[in-house]
């Protein structure tokens, strides 16, 4: 195949590409808008009343009055990206739960595109239909960041290191999954081929995420007069205190019992275990193909959850695990050799999407109503 051919077929492969990320993009968008609408007609709920729930609630007084905000000190606990961008918002005459929703909305698309020249176009699909893709739509940090962070491991993946180190310090702006982020991306620069010069010198570049970090916590240290501002409010506001991964797990298991009080909690933190468990099976992925940098940036979030006092968070977190989206759509590109083997994949495959489209359709109603989704 000549060059020119060779171009003209990556040309046609990337816009197929983008055909299929913009299409899974409007109809993943389209249906959770589509249970805000009934909610809203069904209901007679208002838009900002539906999206101002949970930590939105928080992004929006950082954006309003800044980290002392609170007496409490427990608006520490957020990193400044989004409340910023909010800010900004609100400085052209924009609600916030409007700017929040188009924040999220564009950063979602970037994200999948980015995501899709890491694993193909089945891993974007699977991304957008995630059971927790409302959190990529309403005011909160996992669109924001998936967009940054994807596209800096892409760009380090295509050895444009000052790209990937500029994308990885806005990561660093938005949550703490940043310095994870940060981690993983020096076991790269050292794991890629090159000499240890060249090694030496992405490892450089990656100063200046954590140089955003730094900021950060001199910023917090200003306030408090406290190294430990950060912890303090996590501790404080969500009980995210150092624990043995045995005594995490009890207490989430003690989580799943029956509630009178809060019936729909019990099923959150059984998905919160499940969780677990596939962060578990992807680091076990990436390791059996090499992935070494892949596996460490799942693993130390794995490690992370499994210290705190529950486990929370980690049904959201899964959407920033980019190797599970690229482990699934090589599960979906599998072709069996026998045509019996073949049908029941297909099969197994159209049933698997269906009930992420379910459960995506389910926790969008949790989230619009208050209830806790995680």
């Amino acid at each position: 195949m000549t060059t020119t051919a060779r171009t003209a077929k990556e040309a046609d492969t990337d816009a197929r590409s983008s055909r299929t990320v913009i299409q899974a993009w409007l109809a993943s968008r389209g249906l959770i808008a589509l249970v805000a609408l009934l909610l809203a007609v069904y209901q007679g709920r208002s838009l900002s009343d539906m999206v101002d729930q949970w930590d939105v609630e928080h992004f929006t007084n950082l954006a309003l009055n800044g980290y002392l905000g609170r007496a409490d000190g427990t608006l520490m606990a957020f990193f400044p990206g989004l409340p910023l961008l909010l800010r900004l918002g609100l400085a052209v005459g924009l609600p916030i739960y409007v700017s929040g929703v188009v924040i999220s909305a564009v950063c979602s698309f970037a994200a999948a595109s980015a995501l899709a020249r890491l694993g193909g176009p089945i891993a974007a699909v699977a991304w957008l239909f995630a059971p927790t893709a409302v959190f990529t739509v309403v005011p909160y940090t996992e669109a924001l960041f998936c967009a940054a962070a994807f596209w800096a491991w892409e760009r380090a993946r295509r050895h444009h290191w000052a790209a990937a180190a500029l994308l990885a310090g806005a990561a660093c702006s938005v949550r703490v999954s940043g310095l994870f982020l940060v981690g993983a991306l020096a076991v790269l620069a050292i794991t890629t081929t090159g000499l240890w010069r060249e090694r030496g010198r992405r490892l450089i570049w990656l100063l200046m995420p954590a140089a955003v970090l730094g900021v950060f916590l001199l910023y917090l240290y200003g306030l408090t007069g406290s190294w430990t501002a950060w912890y303090h409010a996590q501790s404080t506001g969500w009980a995210r205190t150092m624990t043995p991964p045995w005594e995490s797990y009890l207490n989430t298991v003690a989580a799943t019992h029956p509630n009178a009080d809060h019936p729909l909690w019990p099923p959150v933190f059984v998905a919160e275990i499940v969780s677990m468990a596939i962060g578990v099976l992807v680091v076990g992925w990436c390791l059996g193909r090499r992935l070494w940098a892949e596996a460490s940036w799942v693993a130390i979030q794995v490690v992370a959850f499994s210290i705190s006092y529950w486990f929370m968070s980690v049904n959201r977190a899964i959407l920033l695990w980019f190797p599970l989206w690229m482990m699934i759509a090589q599960l979906v590109g599998w072709r069996p050799e026998h045509v019996a083997a073949r049908a029941a994949h297909r099969v197994v495959v159209a049933v698997a999407f269906a009930g992420s489209i379910l459960l995506m359709l389910a926790w969008s109603w949790l989230y619009f109503t208050g209830n806790w989704a995680s």
